[in-house]
């Protein structure tokens, strides 16, 4: 049986004649750049979002830095988010001018541990981002309440998270301010690289919308030191298609991991577990296990392919050296490191090939 990580090619294929009669649509229109497409998108992503404003972007990256940007940070401001996170997270802090601060996170739910969050916060720390990393939602309660007590600002790396509730409200509209990534691997992926900020704070929106656009919100009048970050009208026009089918896709990853987890039930690893006040999304069915390594190659050799979400850690990459962090500073975070595969996951992967990757995770383990 033929298993692939991610089929996007399966995915572009349900849905074909609405996607080339957008891109045509672009086409005919020439309008290659923002556009009417993007605008249609932002109105109906911030609907879904439950925002007031969604603003396209050209990449979750840039999403993440025009929201730090709009928001203010700077030199000398400091701005907490969890080790355990793409590199992206922390590099967005950087290049807003503001100095990382990683804090370890929970082992269950490998997302920011409120405990040390409310440790790390000092006078200095002008923001927080909590990821919601693999598609589960961060634990925001706690997370908001510290921000609100010490007035500091959130932002949401809901990068991952397209569609994710906590408590009933969405994923991108529990902070002041969120970044998606449409990367096309996403649950909601563009054909090439795109991103959205959402907010509430009309404010916010007017100052992304400038920052993406070299600063400027009337042509060749720059009020703002800004960005080439602007969202092309092909990934507006794709996207706005394949967000009518992102709660349908997120149902069927849902169906591929609760039947992953009934099947690997009785192995001796760790996996995701479900909680009733939280719907994941499943960006990545993720596993744990000290035998990650042999695992992986096993798996690859019979026919399974998987991947490591992330092997090296932020603390212990030479880009932030300067940091000064060392190895065992967080534990967690380095343990998952060492022990986590993500196994295949994608909306159109049948039972069929979801009983055969379980059955290969089985047949390792004997």
């Amino acid at each position: 049986m033929e298993i692939k990580y991610l089929d996007l090619q399966a995915n572009y294929q349900s849905i074909k004649s609405e996607i080339d009669e957008a891109i045509h649509k672009v086409l005919d229109s020439s309008a290659y750049v923002l556009g009417p497409a993007v605008n249609e998108f932002e109105s109906a992503f911030a609907e879904y979002c439950g925002t007031k404003f969604a603003i396209g972007v050209n990449s979750g990256t840039s999403a993440l830095t025009l929201a730090l940007k709009a928001l203010g940070v700077g030199p000398g401001d400091e701005v907490i988010t969890a080790a355990n996170t793409f590199i992206a997270t922390a590099a967005a802090i950087e290049h807003a001018g503001g100095r990382p601060v990683l804090v370890d996170v929970d082992p269950e739910t490998r997302n920011m541990d409120p405990v040390l969050l409310k440790m790390a916060i000092t006078s200095r720390t002008r923001a927080i981002i909590p990821v919601h990393l693999y598609g589960r939602p961060a634990d925001m309660d706690p997370i908001m309440q510290l921000a609100t007590r010490h007035d500091i600002v959130v932002l949401e790396d809901a990068a991952q998270a397209h569609g994710a509730r906590y408590k009933g409200k969405k994923a991108g509209a529990i902070g002041r301010i969120a970044a998606f990534s449409f990367y096309p691997g996403k649950n909601l992926g563009a054909y090439g690289e795109a991103g959205a900020v959402t907010t509430d704070d009309p404010e916010l929106d007017r100052r992304v919308r400038m920052l993406r656009d070299h600063g400027s919100d009337k042509k060749y009048v720059h009020d703002l030191l800004g960005y080439n970050a602007r969202m092309e009208g092909i990934q507006g026009a794709v996207l706005k298609i394949k967000l009518a089918h992102l709660d349908r896709w997120n149902a069927e990853r849902n169906r591929v991991a609760r039947l992953y987890n009934q099947l690997l039930a009785d192995l001796p690893i760790k996996l995701p577990n479900f909680e009733d006040d939280i719907d994941q999304v499943f960006h990545l069915y993720v596993i744990e296990t000290e035998q990650r390594d042999q695992l992986q190659k096993y798996l690859g050799e019979h026919g399974v392919p998987s991947l490591i979400h992330y092997p090296i850690p932020i603390h212990r990459q030479k880009a932030f050296d300067h940091l000064d962090h060392r190895a065992g500073d967080f534990p967690i975070t380095e343990k998952l490191a060492d022990e986590i595969l993500s196994l295949p996951i994608y909306p159109e992967m049948s039972d069929e090939q979801v009983t055969f990757v379980a059955e290969k995770v089985k047949a390792f383990f004997g």
